[in-house]
């Protein structure tokens, strides 16, 4: 795989969106779903799909919509299987130069003017890649099975042996 390349590509042209704008429905398929699940460390993505709706901004693009996804992980504390569903919500600005596309953005616009517009490569912009970042952003990076916490080895004595824990480990069953 290249460096910087999304494994789920769905590319749109500026010049394609019409001035009444787009709107875009795209799912994963398998083997990008295995791709990325291998390159995450997800046990399984059973699911993974975007809804996007594409607006002009003069020479730029917004994008709002979300990310949908239903996600296979590891319980960080017991080590079982956990399911969970990802629902990211999208609002993104696109401009060829930041300072082209921040004239044309309306004071009324519920975009965050903090933040620059991303950049759009040779006039285009990249839905799949959108949606794999979004995945990205919504796994939960220390899964838990819905009450699995993590306790401390209990020692009989309270005074203060740093090894004390390890010691305990050892008189587990299966401990060694």
């Amino acid at each position: 795989m290249e460096k910087n390349r999304s494994p789920w590509s769905v590319p749109v042209a500026v010049d394609d969106i019409p001035e009444t704008g787009l709107h875009a429905e795209i799912d994963a398929p398998d083997t990008v779903r295995a791709e990325l699940a291998a390159l995450t460390g997800l046990r399984e993505l059973a699911r993974l799909s975007a809804v996007f709706d594409l607006a002009r901004r003069g020479a730029g693009v917004r994008v709002t919509g979300n990310v949908n996804a239903h996600v296979g992980q590891t319980c960080v504390v017991t080590l079982e299987p956990v399911e969970s569903d990802i629902d990211e919500l999208v609002d993104l600005r696109f401009a060829p130069q930041a300072a082209a596309f921040a004239k044309s953005e309306t004071v009324a616009s519920h975009t965050s003017d903090d933040e620059p517009p991303e950049p759009l490569l040779d006039g285009k912009l990249d839905l799949g890649a959108i949606a794999t970042e979004f995945l990205l952003l919504g796994i939960d990076p220390y899964p838990r099975k819905p009450g699995a916490e993590f306790a401390p080895v209990k020692t009989d004595d309270s005074s203060a042996k740093p090894f004390a824990a390890l010691e305990a480990l050892k008189k587990r069953p299966g401990g060694g």
